[in-house]
């Protein structure tokens, strides 16, 4: 090669050599920035149909965790307000009490159930018919607080047809 062509040439080569690393480098810092939501595991999702002029329905899932995070608030298409509940027995009496989030121990499955931890559905659209498919976003916090959403789509079940009766 010329060396008037090896002038043009070797700066050229530095220069996308340079932008290359660069793109890798923002990449790599992007990737370990994005939220992980590959992390949680939402199986047995469902809401339980509802009642011509009922108002409030409840769902329910399990939710599972390879680290620890927490569930901070939930959205659906089917209602204004999602609540994160938790249903305990004290001294003889159930009482049911919100919950602003819902820590997750990695690798501990939290099945959200009738009578245990559940999402209240408040002030419904339209009642939730069987078989119909009710949408959610999950969102989360991350052990380091960066957050992240989850989309999971549940079917409208009656509660006999849930094959996940465990408690946490």
């Amino acid at each position: 090669m010329p060396f008037q062509s090896r002038l043009i040439a070797y700066p050229l080569l530095l220069s996308l050599l340079f932008l290359s690393q660069c793109l890798v480098s923002l990449t790599v810092n992007a990737a370990a920035k994005l939220p992980p939501a590959e992390n949680i595991t939402v199986t047995d999702a469902r809401v339980r149909p509802t009642n011509p002029g009922q108002e409030v329905g409840a769902a329910y899932m399990t939710l599972s965790s390879k680290q620890n995070a927490k569930l901070v608030a939930v959205e659906s298409d089917v209602t204004k307000s999602v609540e994160i509940h938790s249903m305990t027995m004290n001294n003889g009496v159930m009482k049911m009490r919100m919950l602003d989030t819902l820590n997750l121990t990695a690798g501990k499955p939290y099945a959200l159930v009738p009578g245990g931890y559940h999402l209240m559905l408040f002030d419904l659209k339209k009642p939730l018919v069987e078989g119909e498919m009710v949408n959610f976003t999950l969102h989360f916090k991350n052990r380091n607080n960066s957050e992240f959403q989850q989309k999971v789509l549940a079917k409208v079940l009656p509660d006999s047809a849930s094959s996940n009766s465990k408690h946490h």
